[in-house]
């Protein structure tokens, strides 16, 4: 495994998973958070994961306490995740999570589709049909709570960022950013171009696990008719 440590303050370490978003890096972080749930060390606070990194926030008066007080907080916790990393292996019991999200393009769901169409010189069925035969990756969840990150989409439907934010998008809603596709878990301002929305929650911050997705899922997406979104069960 290739990685560098980057300390970040007196609090965190950076793991930097090479430089490029790809799926090999995806996988190496799902190891890695993985293990940090697994076997959470005692020193850890907590960890947040992002494309590239995994970034290990720790209390240092325990790392010090752990060193037998030998070394700085610091070097003693690059010590530890050395160990860790040199250590750590496939976990073959993960297994491929598939998420199935329906989604109703267009219309009042969808108020940006045709603009993703015009853009590209596509239909707007054309603009459904590419982004709904795609499998997506998750690779991460940020922004705002249980908001995926995806990759896979289709060059073709590739589209710019509004130059005008909305002040509020819909929960749920389904866009496009560039070369990204995604979707808004809660009601939040943004400037993704919105071709749909889905009847799926995708943040319950009264479960136990409230985000839906997960870094490393796939994600589909299958197009449904607007009364089937009316009458789905939320």
């Amino acid at each position: 495994m290739t990685y560098v440590l980057h300390p970040m303050g007196d609090h965190a370490v950076v793991i930097e998973i090479g430089s490029k978003i790809e799926s090999s890096a995806i996988q190496t972080i799902q190891e890695i958070t993985n293990y940090l749930d697994e076997t959470p060390p005692k020193w850890m606070i907590e960890y947040i994961p992002a494309f590239t990194t995994v970034t290990i926030v720790y209390d240092p008066i325990i790392a010090y306490k752990q060193s037998h007080q030998h070394s700085l907080p610091i070097d003693f916790i690059k010590l530890q995740l050395h160990e860790i990393l040199s250590n750590l292996t496939r976990n073959k019991s993960m297994t491929e999570r598939i998420i199935e999200i329906p989604v109703c393009y267009g219309e009042e769901y969808g108020p940006d589709i045709e603009t993703v169409a015009e853009v590209n010189g596509l239909s707007v069925d054309e603009v459904i049909e590419l982004h709904s035969s795609a499998n997506y990756l998750v690779y991460m969840i940020g922004f705002s709570p249980g908001f995926p990150y995806l990759g896979g989409m289709s060059e073709r439907i590739a589209t710019p960022r509004r130059k005008t934010p909305r002040l509020t998008i819909p929960a749920r809603s389904v866009g496009i950013a560039g070369m990204q596709t995604g979707i808004y878990p809660i009601d939040t301002p943004g400037g993704w171009q919105l071709i749909g929305r889905t009847p799926i929650k995708l943040f319950q911050p009264e479960k136990e696990q409230p985000s839906l997705l997960r870094a490393g899922d796939t994600v589909i997406f299958k197009p449904i008719s607007k009364k089937q979104f009316e009458n789905w069960e939320i």
